[in-house]
């Protein structure tokens, strides 16, 4: 076996540190928290969050789109990083695509929740009803859970399928230091893996293949949320830049998740040797170019918006550049496009102290860009007797806090039982490597 095994399976298998505990610890509080939020949904209803007319939505969209966009954002990043066989996909494919699975199950909360009557979630299928009714396919929230379960499978399937061949190594690993219950447990979802020549090929030719499938699912997934605002009858929320606007803008949260996950693990781990200086350059750029991009979709709305012949949705843009709504507005546009050009420093790209705050404030930027469209969006109503204000109650920040504690908890039990790098992978690129080196 290379030596990457070693530091690599030994990192997942060797007990857990005071401060992974303490972590485990922390994470499982919020999830007490979510549970409470939930429990307040399920006996009360909706009413127990500040939603009201015109605010018919708050925290529940406002947290939907965020999350699905970062779970967008990683899964498109590993995804062409497999398709194209990139070198940065050794050292960070396996956390992004298991950052998409958590931020996709911290999604998939809201919807279902938005119902009211969450247990009677089934009847937005397509199922055999003795009634004779069928789901309302006009109906955001058919789109929502057909849109959740979709990004469930494929995002599932394509962190799965990586990670078989390292399954079956760590199943050796367990074996060898004698942990027999944990070995049949890695042998089972390691699906009988052996190694062989015919194992790879249709290994690789699965995984290039889901890959190719994610791609047209974010782009739909993500487009279906801003369809969600053109359904109304709000002006701002009618523009066909609002798609565009929501994936771009989404980019530096998914990304940023990611450059927070690499500088920890490498630092945690002890995977410097993995996830090197060359890889957290690329990444930082990656992040500061994904910056600028949402940067040119902010001034392509204030232009557009300006110049809009229509009173209405100029009004409504004023509002939240220049009104009320200016705080969540400006503070977007500071975190997700300006603070990560500090990234084009090579000497921040490489410490964890700076990495690791851009990263995770420039996701809390695109949160509040989906604020300012959610909530500020609505502060110009066409009736001025329905000019209420939007207050989150304590049942939606707890939901949102616990969300993010179950996105927290699935990654620390990710880098505890699985390989935080893809072994498999590197030992592959280290081989080539080594032939180019002996060639030459």
């Amino acid at each position: 076996m290379s030596d990457i095994t070693v530091p690599v399976a030994e990192a997942a298998l060797r007990p857990g540190a005071w401060s992974f505990r303490l972590s485990v610890a922390a994470c499982a509080m919020g999830i007490i928290v979510l549970a409470a939020s939930v429990a307040a949904v399920l006996v009360w209803g909706v009413g127990v969050w500040g939603n009201n007319i015109p605010h018919v939505w708050g925290f529940d969209l406002i947290a939907y789109a965020w999350w699905i966009g970062i779970a967008n954002a990683a899964s498109l990043f590993a995804s062409i990083l497999v398709l194209r066989r990139h070198g940065l996909r050794t050292a960070v494919n396996r956390f992004a695509e298991a950052a998409a699975l958590a931020a996709i199950l911290a999604a998939g909360f809201y919807p279902i929740l938005h119902l009211g009557r969450a247990w009677l979630f089934y009847w937005t299928l397509s199922y055999p009803s003795y009634t004779g009714l069928w789901p309302q396919f006009g109906s955001a929230l058919v789109w929502d859970f057909w849109g959740i379960m979709s990004h469930i499978i494929v995002t599932s399937l394509f962190w799965y399928i990586g990670l078989i061949p390292d399954l079956a190594t760590m199943r050796d690993r367990a074996a060898m230091a004698g942990r027999t219950t944990l070995a049949r447990a890695y042998g089972l979802l390691a699906l009988g893996w052996r190694g062989s020549v015919a194992h790879w090929h249709r290994h690789q030719a699965a995984y290039r293949m889901v890959a190719a499938l994610v791609l047209p699912l974010l782009l739909w997934a993500q487009t279906v949320v801003a369809l969600e605002f053109a359904t109304t009858v709000v002006p701002a929320w009618h523009q066909a830049r609002l798609p565009l606007h929501v994936i771009v803008t989404g980019l530096p949260s998914g990304l940023g998740i990611v450059l927070a996950l690499a500088a920890v693990l490498r630092v945690a781990l002890s995977l410097e040797r993995f996830i090197d200086d060359k890889d957290m350059d690329l990444l930082g750029q990656l992040v500061a170019c994904a910056a600028l991009a949402a940067g040119l979709a902010y001034a392509h709305e204030l232009l557009v918006g300006f110049l809009e012949e229509d009173p209405t949705t100029r009004a409504a843009l004023a509002a939240r550049v220049l009104g009320d709504g200016a705080t969540a507005y400006w503070g977007a546009v500071l975190l997700v496009a300006l603070l990560p050009q500090l990234l084009w420093s090579a000497t921040l790209r490489r410490h964890a102290l700076a990495t690791v705050p851009i990263g995770l404030l420039a996701a809390a930027g695109v949160w509040l860009d989906r604020w300012s469209i959610v909530v500020d969006g609505l502060l110009r109503p066409h009736l001025p007797s329905m000019s209420r204000g939007y207050s989150p109650s304590l049942a939606e920040w707890g939901l949102l806090g616990g969300t993010i504690a179950l996105f927290g908890l699935v990654l620390l039990l990710f880098g505890r039982v699985i390989p935080a790098v893809s072994m498999y992978e590197t030992r592959h690129e280290e081989s080539e490597a080594e032939a180019e080196e002996e060639e030459r």
